[in-house]
């Protein structure tokens, strides 16, 4: 039953996202991208030769890694508000919705689907959602003690409410295929990351950013969304 509750309100939502954006609502698919390692080909390649694609060394360089906070916007496809990072934490986190917030006042409501990952559930994101929602702070209690605050349940209970301006909607475990963003990091995995050569940190930032914006220009457009919150048959 919680799976085809949260799985039907997801789908519903990913259905309505194009009327919300035209009543100034905004429908935000978000996860992170962690780990991505800056690679750089210890040798230059095999250029192009008819009928093989071009061949790489095997030997590379590490260069240390990032983290990647994405935003991919339901209603038009793009790929909105980016944060890059060396860590994910919950602060990481809550800076990166403040930061996507502030991108637009004009926006009556936002709607995050999210994974159950803990940095999505903080009492520092609780807090923030209460002030935006003018949500008294005395109703939150004490963290791990009394209230909203109480526990991670609670605190899902809270950011899921749909009175609020922010409202998060979590997918159900073992289900972030539901997440329309990881279909879009696939998209930047084979077409960018997999056969990428990167000198630094810095040079994979740069190069997945100008990616972003590539496909923003070129390649965005809504998913077609065909998961119905059905049981496959045969």
């Amino acid at each position: 039953m919680v799976f085809n509750e949260k799985s039907s309100a997801i789908n519903r939502l990913y259905e309505q996202a194009p009327q919300l954006a035209t009543q100034g609502e905004k429908v935000i698919s978000n996860d992170e991208l962690t780990g991505v390692q800056a690679l750089e080909r210890k040798h230059p390649g095999l250029p192009l030769r008819p009928g093989k694609v071009e061949r790489r060394e095997f030997e590379y360089i590490r260069h240390g890694t990032l983290c990647f906070i994405v935003n991919f916007e339901v209603a038009t496809g793009q790929i909105g508000q980016v944060s890059c990072g060396p860590t994910r934490t919950e602060q990481d986190f809550l800076n990166h919705i403040e930061a996507t917030v502030a991108t637009d006042p004009t926006v009556s409501r936002w709607h995050f689907v999210v994974d159950n990952l803990n940095i999505h559930q903080s009492e520092s994101l609780v807090r923030f959602v209460a002030a935006e929602s003018d949500v008294d702070e005395t109703e939150l209690g004490v963290k791990g003690k009394s209230g909203i605050l109480k526990s991670m349940k609670s605190r899902a209970e809270f950011l899921s409410n749909s009175d609020h301006r922010i409202v998060f909607y979590y997918t159900p475990k073992h289900a972030s295929w539901m997440n329309q963003i990881e279909i879009w990091f696939s998209i930047l995995a084979r077409k960018l990351l997999k056969r990428g050569n990167f000198s630094s940190v810095d040079d994979l930032m740069t190069k997945v950013l100008a990616f972003i914006d590539y496909y923003n220009l070129s390649m965005a457009k809504p998913f077609k969304w065909t998961y119905k919150g059905k049981a496959l048959q045969a």
